[in-house]
């Protein structure tokens, strides 16, 4: 395991609490002075880390020699412990991160109480998934599920009375999130697919950001 991976999972942890969360955050201390740590990008889940790592590799960014750390937070709700820890008054390490617009609030009062506002922090509309369906459109996300394999579980799940009298977009969006495995593979197979001037717009500009 690399350096920067043990950060990311060092600084979960600490941000987990319980009995090993001193011994994480001492280590999380030592590993961001060995990676070198500038910046934390601070995402909702796993998708959304494997999304944002992909595309570096496609615009050739080494996000690891940048000092950069994407930490996967596992809800927009623990914002704030992450904040306290990394930022201002805990780490004072820089801050970034996409947040969906439905958890918005949670953010901005996260960060409002360190003295910080959005900048680096960008909404994706509802989400990362929705946003690349839009920027790819309903036939391309088609293709990638048939390209990674999924094209039959795509089908039978279409034909469950719950999906019927669901638009096309509603129904990818579902089928992404039915379990965490397939969100992360999704978050690399949607950006892999993905023309690099058809970015979708809060990855684009978090990327040009960090």
């Amino acid at each position: 395991m690399d350096d920067m991976t043990r950060l990311r999972e060092s600084v979960v942890a600490w941000a987990a609490g319980g009995a090993d969360a001193a011994a994480a955050g001492e280590l999380t201390r030592q590993l961001v002075s060995t990676v070198g740590l500038r910046t934390a990008v601070l995402v909702e889940g796993i998708s959304d880390l494997a999304a944002v790592e992909r595309l570096a590799v496609r615009r050739g960014r080494d996000l690891d020699a940048e000092g950069v750390c994407v930490v996967p937070m596992g809800g927009a709700t623990s914002i704030r412990r992450y904040v306290d820890l990394l930022g201002p008054a805990g780490l004072g390490v820089r801050l970034a991160g996409l947040c969906d617009l439905l958890e918005l609030g949670f953010f901005e009062r996260a960060l409002a109480r360190v003295g910080l506002g959005l900048d680096g922090f960008f909404v994706c509309d509802p989400d990362l998934e929705g946003e690349f369906i839009r920027a790819l459109g309903v036939s391309a996300v088609e293709r990638v599920i048939e390209l990674e394999g999924d094209a039959r579980a795509y089908e039978i799940f279409r034909q469950q009375p719950a999906q019927r009298e669901r638009t096309d977009q509603r129904r990818l969006h579902r089928f992404m999130g039915t379990h965490g495995g397939r969100k992360e593979q999704y978050g690399r197979a949607l950006v892999d697919a993905l023309d690099l001037d058809r970015v979708p717009q809060p990855l684009d500009d978090l990327l040009a950001k960090l």
